[in-house]
C-alpha cells in the first residue's frame, strides 16, 4: 500500500500551539464506524458516550526533559535528544548540530558527557554516557528541557506536556490523547461506573518516526518498552470475557493492548513492542479508542485508518479542517467507536 495514500493538506493555522485550558474544554469529534455518522462536542461531555462497565485504558508513562544541549571540545553546540537507555551506559539518542561523528565527546552540565558510537539506519545514534541510566535521568530532570515536537513553535512547560495521571518516567514524547483528561473528568468517569486501567508504553522513536518508504509494508517500526502488571492483565481479560467495551486512550495504549492482551496473556508483561498496525490489521482486543488528529504519512494515522477505515478517517479529517478543529499534540480529540 502506497504511503502517499495517507497524505492530506493541513493549513498551518490548524496546528495547535498550546493545550486547551481547562484541558477538557478541547473539542471532541465522535465517529461511529458502523453508521459512519460523526458528532461534534466538547471533551467535558465525554461521559455521554460511555456506559457503566466500559473499561478505559490509559498509558501512564511520564515524559522526562529529554532535550539536552551539550558542547564539543571546540565550543560548538550539539543538541542531544534522549530516546531510551539500551545496555550498560549506552543510550539511543538523536543528535543535532553541524558536527556529528562517532568518537566525538559532547559535554553537558552536572559532569555529564557522552560519546556517539555510531548512527543507525533509523537515523538515531547509539551514544555511550559516563554515568548510569538512573543518573542520566536525574541530571536530565535538572538541565533538560521539554521535548515538544518541531511544529510547536512556542516554549512549552513540562506541565503542559504531561498527562495528569503520568506516573512512570521513561517517555521522550507524550502520549497526547491523554491530555484531554482532567482530574475532575477522571472522577466523573469513576462515578459513572467506568473502569479505569493503566498500562505503560514509553514513547520513543517508534511513535513519532515518519514513514519514508514508498510503501508502508517496507517500514519497520522502532521498538518501544512496555509494561502491564499481572493484576491489570487479569482485570482486562475478565472484562473482555464479560463482553464489556475496551476503550484505549491513545494509539500507544492500543499497541499495548493488541500486542499483549490479544494473545490472551495471563501473566505480567515487560518487554519491547514493535507491532505496526495499518489497514488490513484485524483488531482483536480494542473496541473503541480516544485519539488526536495525526500527522500525514505517520504510523499513528495508519493505525487509526486500520481501525476505522482509511476513507472514513481522511474524510473525517477533511470535515474537521473545515470546522477548524485543532490538530496534533495540543489539539482536539476524537472518539472512534
Amino acid at each position: 500500500m502506497k504511503t502517499a495514500l495517507f497524505d492530506y493538506r493541513l493549513p498551518k493555522e490548524c496546528i495547535a500551539q498550546r493545550p486547551a485550558r481547562p484541558r477538557d474544554s478541547s473539542r471532541l469529534l465522535v465517529v461511529d464506524r458502523k453508521t459512519l455518522r460523526i458528532r461534534h462536542d466538547t471533551f467535558a461531555h465525554f461521559t455521554r458516550y460511555l456506559r457503566p462497565g466500559d473499561v478505559l485504558v490509559f498509558n501512564d508513562s511520564k515524559v522526562f526533559p529529554a532535550r539536552l544541549i551539550g558542547r564539543r571540545p571546540t565550543g560548538g553546540k550539539n543538541e542531544v535528544f534522549l530516546l531510551r537507555p539500551l545496555r550498560g551506559r549506552v543510550w539511543e539518542v538523536l543528535i543535532g548540530g553541524k558536527v556529528r561523528r562517532a568518537g566525538l565527546e559532547i559535554s553537558f552540565g552536572e559532569g555529564l558527557r557522552c560519546t556517539p558510537i555510531g548512527q543507525r539506519d533509523s537515523g538515531a545514534w547509539h551514544a555511550r554516557f559516563n554515568k548510569a541510566a538512573k543518573d542520566v535521568f536525574a541530571i536530565a530532570e535538572k538541565i533538560g528541557s521539554t521535548p515538544t515536537p518541531p511544529y510547536v513553535k512556542r516554549r512549552a512547560r513540562m506541565s503542559d506536556y504531561q498527562t495528569v495521571y503520568a506516573k512512570k518516567v521513561g517517555s521522550a514524547a507524550a502520549p497526547t490523547a491523554g491530555f484531554h483528561f482532567t482530574r475532575r473528568l477522571l472522577r466523573e468517569l469513576t462515578r459513572r461506573g467506568v473502569q479505569l486501567e493503566y498500562v505503560t508504553l514509553h514513547v520513543g522513536l517508534g511513535t513519532f518516526q515518519p514513514v519514508k518508504e514508498l510503501t508502508i509494508e517496507r517500514h519497520k517500526i522502532h521498538a518501544e518498552y512496555a509494561e502491564v502488571d499481572a493484576q491489570t492483565v487479569g482485570r482486562l481479560a475478565s472484562a473482555k470475557r464479560e463482553g464489556r467495551r475496551i476503550i484505549a486512550v491513545g494509539t500507544t495504549s492500543v499497541r499495548v493492548l493488541e500486542s499483549v492482551m490479544a494473545p490472551r496473556r495471563k501473566n505480567a508483561y515487560r518487554g519491547w513492542l514493535d507491532t505496526f498496525m495499518y489497514p488490513g490489521y484485524r483488531f482483536r482486543f480494542v473496541d473503541a479508542m480516544v485519539t488526536n488528529f495525526h500527522l500525514p504519512r505517520s504510523t499513528l494515522l495508519m493505525l487509526v485508518s486500520a481501525f476505522a477505515g482509511r476513507t472514513l478517517i481522511l474524510d473525517t479529517y477533511r470535515k474537521a479542517i473545515r470546522k477548524k478543529y485543532r490538530f496534533y499534540s495540543f489539539g482536539d480529540g476524537m472518539f472512534i467507536q
